[in-house]
């Protein structure tokens, strides 16, 4: 009798146990929590009766129409019928991305064990979601640009975060057809730094980390804005020269640009700053030795790991002071086991850091002690 009350006991206990521990995850996961965006301006989150629509307005340049989704709880109907909206059971539990700045979203939501695959996953550089590749439990769906839609289908995710630079969505379509929803993330095409960041309120939207995603974004906006503030406060303005040459033409950030943005908040003279575009100016080197010879810095000069390397590309980078100066900064020198290049994953989920190591770089008497995340000298 006494062994049967112990044992009773034991599993009360147990199931006790187990209830505070479903009762702790469900306070971590909030699907359909309220969400406001304050940055990002290629999508809206709207909370309605018992679901939560997201509208994503630019997936990609000069985009048709807008992609819409409703996101409603596992386990109750369908709030309506539509045959051109997407619907998504939330919270997601097998995910699939394809650009490698998702990686850092799920990771910051502690949502990497959910990723079943990705394509090229040569090019992620993060040690933990490395460390889950190496364990095979994510796995590679294609090289470049070509998705494996077949391993896809066989992986049977919940969701699928796609990405696309052209509008091109055939494999994104055929899989659809399959019943496996697929949203198009557009964080690329967000000119402000904190919109790009903004974006894992969308990622985690998926998998109810709304609350998380909010506290995340806040953190990184008030370390953003502190750095902005540090640079107003600097008397030097450093001019900037951007970008180098692909074949015969130079590509340098618009005066709008994402990058160009950074070059502002860091309290530096951009020699490009005034041309009104978001994209790339191609220019010739002439125009470009002609106006920027003397410039201060040379921030983003290509994948070149040296100054030597990048001579080699061409030699008459030596004419610029900078070059001269040995004030060359590249964003390539930092990667992964694999060859991935850190900046273009970790960096649109950290532009605070990024802000940081330009303002260093400007302005080396404000941060002293700030060793840059990013950029590296080019020696």
């Amino acid at each position: 009798m006494r062994n049967i009350t112990y044992l009773f006991l034991i599993a009360l206990l147990f199931n006790s146990c187990k209830k505070t521990i479903k009762e702790a995850d469900a306070l971590t996961i909030q699907p359909l929590a309220t969400q406001k965006l304050e940055y990002a301006s290629g999508f809206t989150i709207k909370n309605l009766e018992g679901y939560k629509e997201i509208v994503v307005s630019t997936p990609w340049p000069e985009a048709e129409k807008k992609l819409k989704y409703i996101l409603y709880p596992k386990g109750t109907q369908k709030p309506f019928q539509s045959d051109s909206i997407i619907f998504i059971e939330v919270p997601v539990e097998r995910v699939v991305v394809t650009s490698t700045t998702d990686i850092p979203m799920l990771e910051y939501l502690n949502q990497e064990q959910k990723l079943v695959g990705f394509p090229h996953t040569d090019y992620i550089s993060s040690e933990k979601t490395r460390a889950l590749i190496d364990q095979g439990k994510i796995k590679e769906l294609g090289k470049e640009y070509n998705l494996n839609t077949e391993v896809v289908l066989e992986l049977s995710p919940e969701l699928v975060i796609g990405f696309s630079a052209t509008g091109d969505t055939k494999a994104y379509d055929l899989i659809q057809k399959t019943g496996i929803p697929v949203v198009m993330n557009g964080s690329w095409m967000e000119e402000h730094p904190l919109g790009r960041a903004e974006w894992i309120k969308f990622v985690a939207a998926f998998f109810g980390k709304e609350v998380l995603a909010e506290d995340i974004f806040q953190n990184i906006k008030k370390d953003y804005l502190e750095a902005v503030t540090l640079a107003k406060n600097t008397k030097n303005k450093p001019t900037v020269l951007s970008g180098n040459m692909f074949k015969d033409v130079w590509y340098v950030p618009g005066g709008n640009s994402y990058f160009a943005k950074f070059l502002k908040d860091a309290n530096t003279n951009y020699l490009w700053s005034d041309i009104n575009k978001t994209g790339s100016i191609t220019l010739s080197f002439e125009s470009v030795l002609e106006k920027a010879q003397n410039a201060n810095l040379w921030i983003r000069a290509g994948r070149a790991k040296s100054l030597s390397e990048l001579k080699e590309k061409n030699h008459q980078y030596a004419l610029f002071d900078a070059f001269k100066n040995k004030t060359v900064y590249s964003s390539a020198i930092k990667t992964g086991a694999t060859g991935g290049t850190i900046y273009y994953e970790l960096g649109p989920m950290r532009p605070d850091l990024i802000l940081k190591d330009i303002i260093q770089i400007a302005h080396p008497e404000v941060l002293i002690d700030y060793e840059p995340y990013f950029l590296e000298k080019l020696n």
